[in-house]
C-alpha cells in the first residue's frame, strides 16, 4: 500500500505492507506543476503496485474541516478515479507536528527537512491505518 500525507506544494509518501503491518516513509513529492505531481504519483504506483491507497485527512483540532480537508478529499478521488484502487482516508490530526517533534529531538528540524517530515507524516498516517485494520 501507498500513503500520502497531502498538500499543495509537498505530498509524503509512504509504503507499507498488510502481512507485517509495518510501513517507512518513501519519498517526498516536491511538485507545484499539478502534472508533474500526477506523473511522479504514477511512477511509484506503477512501481509499488499497491493494493490500496491511503491519504490524510487533514482537519481542525476538533475534528471539523477546513479548506486542506476538501482539497485531500479531491486528492484522493482523483486517486480513485485514475488507478482504480480502493483508497481509504485517514485522520491525519497532528501526524504534521508528531514527524515535526520527531526531527527536531533527533536533531534534524528546521527547513532543509521540510520534505522528511512530509515522508514521516505519510508513514504515520499508513500506521494509523495499518493499526485500524487490525483491530477491526
Amino acid at each position: 500500500m501507498i500513503a500520502f500525507d497531502f498538500g499543495t506544494r509537498r505530498v509524503g509518501v509512504a509504503i507499507g505492507n498488510t502481512l507485517t503491518r509495518t510501513a517507512r516513509p518513501l519519498v517526498t513529492i516536491d511538485a507545484r506543476d499539478e502534472d508533474a505531481r500526477w506523473r511522479e504519483i504514477e511512477a511509484l504506483v506503477a512501481e509499488w503496485q499497491p493494493a490500496q491507497l491511503v491519504v490524510g485527512l487533514p482537519t481542525h483540532a476538533d475534528g471539523t474541516p477546513h479548506q486542506m480537508t476538501a482539497q485531500a478529499r479531491r486528492f484522493a478521488s482523483e486517486l480513485d478515479a485514475r488507478f482504480g484502487l480502493p483508497v481509504a482516508l485517514v485522520d491525519e490530526r497532528f501526524t504534521s507536528e508528531l514527524a515535526k517533534s520527531e526531527l527536531s529531538a533527533a536533531g534534524m528540524g528546521g527547513r532543509e527537512n521540510r520534505a522528511l517530515r512530509d515522508q514521516l507524516a505519510a508513514h504515520m498516517i499508513l500506521e494509523v491505518w495499518l493499526h485500524e485494520q487490525h483491530d477491526a
